[in-house]
């Protein structure tokens, strides 16, 4: 760690005015993100999924520049609400809360955020959750998703678009009341790599020398070529966009996700912890393993814009940049349960392909996915999803072939 601040100090002659005038440039997004909160508008865009096909260049431009958005009505209200009760069956006739007190503990990710683990079940085969994600209507949201990206890459594409691989995640039931904590404000899948590592070196490439103007959020190019230090929870996988889908609905004071809506915090983030107030062998509360820590001692500015996003329904679906910071309220001030299955956009490409090698095999036993904690509640579990049950498209997304 203090090799690498010594190399990005050196390399980086201007690095008080680039730092300031990125400073400026978040203060006019987080003074935006203020005024529209007064004026009780969402921060967060929102589209419709019958409307994909023809979103307007300026909703694309402000997608952009926020790092997230509300897509709605993705599915049916009606089969969502088939796909909450039978995980609630799962969980319950599988008697999973016997079972996961036993287990307590092994899951470390978040220990080094000020909030602790939400209500959030380490299951990932149930039939809900492959259901939605080998859909044809999650298929072509994220399409259009991963086409927000500029995939080029000295004239090779990066990834293809057009073809998903299936990441498998957990599920949220969040009860009314609920007050266990949430998850402070963080980035997943890499936290001091990204100072650290080539990979994302070359990723904020203009942000560590260069023209910093040039530095582009939705830019491909190295994305696919970084190396996450290995602990439960880290994403090894590339992801064009993290996301969840309500199963129940959900807004502001139900216990849900707040984000900070700027798509190009990260190269400010990057850049704080180089100043000359934080000690060479700190990052900024960074930590390796663990997700990357965004705090009032040091991100205050950034904090401000922190905030939850729009109400949902059922069937609609959230997504946020991989950079985008963003956490979960800390208590459920709601009536009804705050229910999700987070299924984010993990596009075709190298990376990927060698994490669904080691993802089919847990598929297949029951295990826990490769990325998460060794918990391998399923694999004696009554109705859990089995590879037989995969359409072709589920197929192609796990990566087997023939």
């Amino acid at each position: 760690m203090i090799a690498a601040k010594k190399l990005l100090r050196a390399q980086i002659p201007d690095l008080q005015a680039r730092f300031d005038a990125l400073t400026r440039n978040i203060e006019a997004q987080v003074e935006a993100i203020e005024r529209e909160r007064a004026q009780a508008i969402s921060p967060v865009p929102e589209v419709q999924f019958a409307d994909l096909d023809h979103i307007d260049a300026a909703t694309v431009a402000r997608i952009k520049q926020r790092g997230c958005l509300v897509v709605r009505g993705v599915f049916d209200p009606a089969r969502v609400e088939k796909w909450n009760s039978s995980i609630e069956s799962y969980l319950a006739d599988n008697h999973y809360l016997e079972k996961e007190v036993g287990k307590r503990g092994i899951d470390k990710y978040f220990s080094s955020l000020a909030s602790g683990k939400p209500q959030i079940y380490g299951v990932y085969w149930s039939k809900a959750q492959m259901d939605a994600r080998q859909s044809e209507e999650l298929a072509r949201a994220r399409r259009w998703l991963n086409r927000l990206w500029n995939i080029d890459q000295d004239g090779q594409p990066v990834f293809n678009p057009d073809q998903e691989c299936t990441y498998a995640d957990r599920v949220r039931q969040r009860e009314p009341g609920d007050a266990s904590l949430g998850l402070s404000p963080h980035v997943d899948g890499g936290s001091i790599e990204r100072w650290t590592d080539p990979g994302y070196r070359n990723v904020y490439r203009h942000i560590y020398g260069g023209d910093a103007s040039q530095y582009d959020p939705f830019a491909a190019a190295y994305r696919t070529e970084t190396h996450e230090i290995p602990s439960p929870a880290v994403c090894s996988m590339f992801r064009t966009f993290q996301g969840w889908t309500a199963l129940t609905p959900q807004g502001p004071g139900d216990g849900t996700l707040n984000l900070v809506p700027i798509a190009n915090a990260m190269p400010w983030v990057l850049l704080r912890a180089l100043q000359d107030d934080i000690a060479d062998d700190e990052l900024c509360g960074a930590r390796a393993g663990r997700a990357l820590v965004v705090s009032a001692q040091y991100h205050a500015l950034l904090l401000r814009a922190y905030g939850p996003i729009p109400k949902v329904q059922a069937g609609d679906t959230v997504w946020w940049h991989p950079d985008t910071i963003h956490g979960v309220e800390d208590k459920h001030q709601g009536k009804g349960y705050s229910n999700v299955i987070y299924i984010g956009a993990a596009p075709d490409c190298e990376k990927n392909r060698i994490f669904l090698a080691r993802q089919r095999p847990a598929f297949e036993a029951g295990k826990s996915s490769p990325n998460f904690a060794p918990e391998d509640y399923e694999v004696d579990f009554v109705g859990r999803f089995k590879p037989e049950d995969l359409t072709p498209l589920g197929r192609s997304q796990m990566g087997y072939t023939g």
